[in-house]
């Protein structure tokens, strides 16, 4: 078991996302964006760079945190800018050792509309051209339930998981997503998925774990500290520590920051401190899960 997170919402930088690695005494983060692009997106030179200075901080890349079929990335939209990343990301894991890319599977309303069969067939074709990428680059798609096709509720994560039957492709589990997003079956009106039902469902396929945590308060999205929302975190990690789960923890407080929101930006410190009490109070929680940290 090891401990990870999206330290861009710590700090811009590489050096401070280092900084906040470190303030935790962990030996792993999960990149995503360096000076607000995308690790996958910087230019070669600048990528060296941050190469250099994660061995000499001695801290690896355990996931790559990709913006592949994100929530920018629309269905109605041709999918080459997902392809060509996922292209342009494989070549720059192999020098950074890591094996695993997150993915989501491509953005779309959450209606009726998002259950024609047609937009699955599209979905799916989609999916299977990055899967047999991540297949030929032997890397592996972890797919998250956020927006995105798959993520519309556990029946869809299901169907794609599959329509994939690749061991190339598993499933990142954010515990905090279902509590933002709509449960999209049948021609609604929907409610707001319930995350323990959703881990339940899908949790033998899990190759790796967001922590995040939040509430609904008058339609208004309000993260909170891991234990503190109604993702129901403290319930799902002991359940994963008891069936044995033994992968990456990765926090995404998005209480400071939040990378689709650049109007969510807190002064420096403010981040960089929210970050640290983020991660420790993630570890206290798996502790009590009975995880030895």
């Amino acid at each position: 078991m090891y401990l990870t997170g999206f330290a861009d919402e710590a700090a811009n930088d590489i050096d401070g996302q280092i900084r906040a690695i470190k303030a935790l005494g962990w030996t792993n983060i999960e990149s995503r964006a360096i000076d607000g692009v995308n690790l996958t997106l910087i230019d070669d030179a600048k990528f060296e760079t941050v190469c250099e200075k994660l061995a000499a901080a001695g801290i690896a890349v355990n996931c790559f945190g990709s913006g592949v079929a994100n929530w920018a990335k629309k269905i109605s939209d041709p999918p080459d800018s997902s392809y060509d990343e996922l292209r342009r990301a494989i070549p720059r894991m192999r020098r950074l050792h890591t094996t695993m890319i997150r993915v989501m599977s491509f953005a779309m309303p959450q209606d009726a509309s998002s259950n024609d069969p047609g937009v699955e067939k599209e979905v799916i074709a989609r999916m299977r051209t990055l899967v047999r990428m991540a297949e030929d680059g032997g890397v592996t798609i972890v797919h998250e339930n956020c927006d995105g096709w798959g993520g519309l509720s556990w029946e869809h994560t299901l169907r794609l998981l599959d329509a994939m039957a690749s061991p190339n492709f598993a499933l990142v589990f954010d515990t905090g997503n279902p509590v933002f997003h709509y449960d999209v079956r049948g021609s609604g009106p929907y409610s707001r998925q319930d995350a323990w039902e959703f881990y339940s469902h899908v949790k033998d396929h899990i190759a790796y774990i967001h922590v995040k945590d939040g509430r609904m308060e008058r339609d208004t999205m309000r993260y909170t500290f891991p234990g503190e929302g109604d993702a129901q975190v403290s319930r799902i990690l002991a359940d994963l520590k008891k069936r044995g789960y033994n992968g990456g923890f990765s926090i995404e407080p998005h209480m400071a920051a939040v990378a689709h929101d650049p109007a969510k930006k807190s002064e420096a410190t403010v981040r960089f401190e929210n970050f640290a009490e983020y991660g420790r109070r993630a570890e206290k929680l798996l502790r009590e899960a009975g995880y030895s940290l």
